[in-house]
This record gives C-alpha cells, sequence and structure tokens, in this order.
C-alpha cells in the first residue's frame, strides 16, 4: 500500500476492502470512530447501531473474555420474520392459493437458547422445527408450544422415536414422519396400528437434479437419503394395502444445505412438483410440499453462484418458488399444497459472531544489517548473495530472486554439513528475506508479474496468533475450506498495513485460517494492522450461526468459549440477556473421562512426596496446590 492510501484512508475504504456491506444484509456496518457495529431497527422504523467494540467491553466487564462467541436475539428474529414475511408477500403477488411454513432443522444450530428464541418469535408465523433424532424430537415437543406449527421428523426412526411423535399426535401436535428407507414404512405401519393413531406420513425422494456447493452429495441418484421412484410405487402400494394412503400427505427433497445457483432451486422445484402431482393421481391425500433447506448465505457478498455466494435475492427465492409451484399444480389441476422450507443455515448464520483477540505475531521483516557485518573474510556465498541483495531493480527481478534463493540454499546445505557457522546462516536467511523485501515492493510497479514472484507477497506475510481453535470455534474452516467473513472490529478508520494469516493456539498445524473472502477471488491474507504496545486488537469472524457450535471439538482440550446473547431494546439499550462461561479446565478434563478430584489426588501426593523428600516447604506445597486448584477452575483459553 502506498504511503498517500495509508494517509488518506478512511472508514469507507476498510468497508470496501473487508466487504462488509456486501455480505452485511443490512446487519453490519462501521461508526465514524472506525468499529464495526451491528444494526438493529425497532418497531418505530428507528435503527440503532452498536458497536461490537462496546458490547466486547461489556461483556469483559461481566467476567466473559476473549474468546466470545456473541448471539443476537435480534439478528435471529428478523431473519426468521423476512423468510416468513418474504414468502407472504410472495403468495400474495403470485396469487397463491395456499400458505407458507416455515421450519428449523434443529440440527444447524442445537443451542437451547436459539431453539427457544425462534420458538417464540415463530410463534406469530407458524413456524416450526425439523427433528432428525428422537433427542432433537424431544426438544422440539418441549419448546415448540404451538399446535399451528410443524414438526416434521426426518432421519432413521425407531419404533421408540415413532411412538413419540404418535403421543404427541394426542396432544394435537402437527407431527410428521418423513420415510428416508424403505424399511421405515413397516415400522410406521405397525406402531401407527398398535396405538391406533393415524400418522402423518411424508416421503423423501431423491431427485435427478444436482446443483452445485459443497453439499451436493445429498441431491442426485447416490444420494443417501430417500427413496428412488421403485421404492416409492411400493411405499404407495403398502400403504394403499394398509388402507392408509390417505396418511400420506407430505413430500419432502434436499438438494443441498447451500444451493447457490436459483437455476438449480427451480429445477429441483419442478421435478419435486412432478413427484407430488404424480402421488396425488396414485390417491395420497398430499397437502404439504417440503423443499428442505438450499437458500443459501453470501458470505463473500459477491452475489454470484459461486460456492460461499448466491445469485439471487430472498424475495427473488420466494417469488421463483411459488411460481415454479403455482405453474406445474394448475397445469396437473393439482391443489396448491402448503409450502415449507427448512432454511436453516439462512435463518441463524447471521446471529452469531465470534470475537477473538490477537497475542501476538510472526513476521518475516528482515534485520537492518550495518556494513561491516559481512566482512572481507565473510564465507564467498555470503558476499555473493549481498552483491544479489545490492543489484535488485525493475529490469532483473526474476533474476534476483532466482540468485538470492540459490545462495539462501547453498548456505543452508553448508550448514547443515557443518562448514558455516550458525551466526553465517542467520545472515544469510536475513539477506535473502531483506532481497525478497526489496523484490516485492517494486511488484508494484510491474506490469505482468513472473509466476514465480506471484506468490512471493503471501510467501513474506506475518502470522497473527489467535486466541481461539479453529476446531473447536470455526470446525469448517478446517474441514470443508468453508470461507467466513472475517474483520478487524476496531481501527478501521487507519489503514491496515500488514498482510497476514491467521494461526490459532493448537498445536496443529491446520489450526490455521489462510482463505479470505473477496469478490473477485479468494484472498491468500488478510490486510490487518500493526499491533500497538499495551492495547488489544480484536478481530470478527462473522456469519458462524450455522453449524459451527456443535461441530467444534475438543482439540488440544480447547473447550467451548465464552457466550453472550444480547439483545438491543427498543431504546437502543444493550440488553446482556443471557450469559454462559466457557468450559473450565476441569471441564474438558471430565468430557475426555478424567475424573478432576482423582487428578488432584494425585497431584497432592506427588506435592507432599516433595515435602518428605526436602525438595519444598509444607508452605511452598500449599502455594503450588492452590497454583493447580486454580488452573483446574480457569478459562481453557488464554487469560490475561
Amino acid at each position: 500500500m502506498k504511503q498517500q492510501q495509508i494517509e488518506n484512508w478512511t472508514c469507507e475504504d476498510s468497508a470496501d476492502l473487508y466487504g462488509i456491506r456486501n455480505w452485511g444484509a443490512g446487519y453490519f456496518n462501521l461508526n465514524d470512530s472506525g468499529e464495526i457495529t451491528v444494526e438493529v431497527t425497532n418497531t418505530a422504523g428507528t435503527t440503532h447501531s452498536v458497536s461490537l467494540m462496546d458490547i466486547a467491553h461489556g461483556a469483559n466487564a461481566r467476567g466473559l473474555g476473549m474468546p466470545l462467541l456473541v448471539r443476537f436475539e435480534n439478528l435471529l428474529e428478523a431473519q426468521v420474520a423476512r423468510i416468513n414475511n418474504s414468502f407472504r408477500s410472495a403468495i400474495e403477488s403470485c396469487g397463491y392459493r395456499n400458505k407458507f411454513r416455515g421450519v428449523f432443522p434443529i440440527k444447524v444450530n442445537q443451542q437451547c437458547q436459539v431453539i427457544e428464541e425462534i420458538a417464540k418469535v415463530g410463534r406469530q408465523f407458524g413456524h416450526g422445527l425439523e427433528a432428525g433424532s428422537k433427542a432433537e424430537l424431544i426438544a422440539a415437543l418441549s419448546i415448540l408450544d404451538n399446535t399451528e406449527a410443524l414438526i416434521v421428523c426426518n432421519g432413521y426412526k425407531d419404533e421408540e422415536f415413532i411412538n413419540l411423535g404418535l403421543q404427541a399426535q394426542r396432544l394435537g401436535v402437527q407431527v410428521f414422519f418423513v420415510v428416508e428407507t424403505p424399511s421405515e414404512v413397516d415400522t410406521i405401519i405397525r406402531c401407527a396400528e398398535r396405538e391406533q393413531v393415524e400418522p402423518n406420513i411424508g416421503v423423501r425422494v431423491k431427485l435427478a437434479s444436482k446443483v452445485g456447493g459443497y453439499w451436493n452429495a445429498t441431491s442426485g441418484d447416490r444420494s443417501i437419503f430417500g427413496l428412488g421412484s421403485n421404492d416409492l410405487i411400493a411405499m404407495v402400494d403398502k400403504l394403499r394395502d394398509h388402507n392408509m394412503l390417505h396418511c400420506l400427505k407430505l413430500l419432502h427433497y434436499h438438494l443441498g444445505s447451500q444451493v447457490p445457483n436459483i437455476r438449480d432451486i427451480r429445477t429441483g422445484v419442478l421435478e419435486a412438483c412432478r413427484y407430488y402431482a404424480d402421488l396425488v393421481e396414485e390417491g395420497a391425500a398430499m397437502g404439504f410440499l417440503d423443499l428442505g433447506g438450499g437458500l443459501a448465505v453470501d458470505y463473500d457478498g459477491s452475489k454470484t453462484n459461486y460456492t460461499h455466494s448466491k445469485n439471487y435475492s430472498l424475495d427473488e427465492y420466494c417469488v421463483d418458488v411459488v411460481e415454479a409451484i403455482m405453474g406445474t399444480m394448475d397445469s396437473e389441476g393439482v391443489e396448491h399444497p402448503v409450502i415449507i422450507t427448512e432454511s436453516g443455515r439462512a435463518t441463524v448464520a447471521y446471529s452469531s459472531v465470534l470475537l477473538f483477540n490477537i497475542l501476538d505475531t510472526t513476521s518475516f521483516e528482515p534485520i537492518e544489517l550495518e556494513d561491516d557485518q559481512i566482512g572481507e573474510d565473510a564465507h564467498p556465498m555470503l558476499k555473493y548473495l549481498q552483491h544479489a541483495l545490492k543489484n535488485v531493480a525493475l529490469k532483473n527481478l526474476q533474476e534476483s530472486y532466482n540468485d538470492a534463493l540459490y545462495y539462501r540454499d547453498e548456505i543452508r546445505a553448508l550448514y547443515l554439513h557443518g562448514q558455516v557457522s550458525l551466526r553465517d546462516r542467520a545472515l544469510a536467511e536475513n539477506l535473502f528475506l531483506q532481497c525478497a523485501q526489496k523484490i516485492r515492493k517494486l511488484l508494484d510497479e510491474v506490469e505482468e508479474i513472473p509466476m514465480d514472484l506471484q506468490a512471493l507477497p503471501e510467501v513474506l506475510s506475518d502470522i497473527y496468533y489467535a486466541n481461539m481453535s479453529v476446531f473447536q470455534s470455526l470446525p469448517d474452516i478446517w474441514a470443508i475450506d468453508q470461507l467466513f467473513p472475517l474483520a478487524p472490529v476496531h481501527r478501521l478508520d487507519e489503514a491496515p498495513t500488514r498482510s497476514a494469516i491467521i494461526a490459532d493456539i493448537t498445536c496443529d498445524c491446520d489450526g490455521k485460517i489462510d482463505r479470505f473472502i473477496d469478490r473477485q477471488d479468494v484472498r491468500k491474507t488478510l490486510p490487518l494492522h500493526a499491533l500497538k504496545d499495551g492495547e488489544e486488537y480484536i478481530l470478527g469472524a462473522f456469519l458462524v450461526g450455522a453449524y459451527q457450535e456443535t461441530l467444534g471439538d475438543l482439540h488440544n482440550l480447547f473447550g467451548d468459549t465464552n457466550v453472550v446473547s444480547v439483545h438491543i431494546e427498543e431504546d437502543g439499550h444493550v440488553n446482556y440477556s443471557r450469559e454462559i462461561h466457557g468450559d473450565s479446565i476441569a471441564d474438558v478434563l471430565s468430557y475426555v473421562e478424567y475424573s478432576p478430584q482423582d487428578l488432584f489426588e494425585r497431584f497432592r501426593k506427588l506435592a507432599e512426596s516433595a515435602v518428605k523428600s526436602g525438595r519444598i516447604t509444607a508452605q511452598q506445597r500449599k502455594e503450588i496446590l492452590h497454583t493447580y486448584t486454580a488452573s483446574m477452575s480457569g478459562y481453557t483459553y488464554f487469560e490475561k
């Protein structure tokens, strides 16, 4: 970055650099102080802007330090309302003759306070839940106190699962059992006949339609879920034989968790509608069409059909879905079904932000050498390397780099064979860095950068060490190369003068973030600010509300982070509605079958043995055991 750019830098430059308004969906912005804010509009239409730094300071004052997961209840409420209102608008404008009923898949974010909030705000819309296991069904039945809402049961179901749902039907709960495998039909029939309860049966079909994105394995012939056409016919015949075909009311399919291309969505809907119309023709009652998930989140803000983006708006999605269903049903003379979607990712992604501080950095800046540090008696390779440095110019960038690399590697080989000293090697490494940095700065003036030099900015980028675990808090980055928006949450009125990758505090080379969002491509580094002495530098990972908390693991025994739920009131006041302290060391040890009390007793015996042998005094033993117990109850992350 040129000096003039640095001096003239504004918050608008930062907003553009990090794409905040592109991926923020109107929920995130910047204030004049250079801090990222969350934007919430109250019932009177007034928008309140709250700084994430203020929220972080407030949490810290309440004993919740970094890393900190912030859940914004307002954003969760807003997304539930947006999805329902968009479908209502599409239904009204298209003249669709039925309604929309959303269900939230519990697996996307299973945290109790999230599910409770969705159930509360969704009540006015009849917004329900999707359960894929007995545990999720029990949670749904306990939290969803609304007989207008649906509970859709997907996944593999044993008799206990089905019996629980049938008993809930006696209470007036609208439970649907979606058949995933042929064998489930027999189980449902057997349980229903025994309990004398007519089940609401659905069926998941395998669509031939394939989509783009990471999660396309749930579509196509090789999907591990759902019935093909032959199994579907067999199911219809079996239900007819048991006089239960009228119980078949719902058709379900699922193209994938994040479908970036609207054309794929329309294609899937049209194919599903053909199945639906034919099931009506077969004599099934039907009435509900469950489109599954797929409503994408624009993680990079590019508004394209790239994996981490989407080329459509929410309103466009709703209109296209309604029009596609309406067109097919009208042409077949079939009544319009209730439209169901399981848009979990789009519901919760925006509502969670992970805040974490930077502990330290490693830079690849060379040390300035005195002219006489390489004397006449220096090894010839060092002299050649110094000569290569002095001769770097625009006309010979590739040649200079080749020479510097060769002489540096020769010094390394000589060191390996004991022919040069450690100080010689350090000099060589430093001279090479000087040469590489000099070349990198000159690349800004080159129209066509040689291929060998294109990666130089990444090779010379800093490493910023973050107080968090990628495996615990952002597991999809490690597992599937998911991109999340990352940015400093303050100092955005200053130009970021460093380029860096981010390393976490696990002892694992995979514990890093080296791919970042960009509207044109994927960035290999993230522009960041130089650290200031005595001042904490805080970054945010945004749009992390879907899947990350449950999928996170205990690598290196780093546990759950601190969590705070905030609700921004009508007057703009920040209400810290819920606080959850992160796992202590004792907590995570117990998760992997250690008994903290047993560990303490073993350590106590070790300390007592040291007293007996005279290595420490009884008073020192007391202090040592106090340190041990204090650590046991402490946070698993770096504490100040």
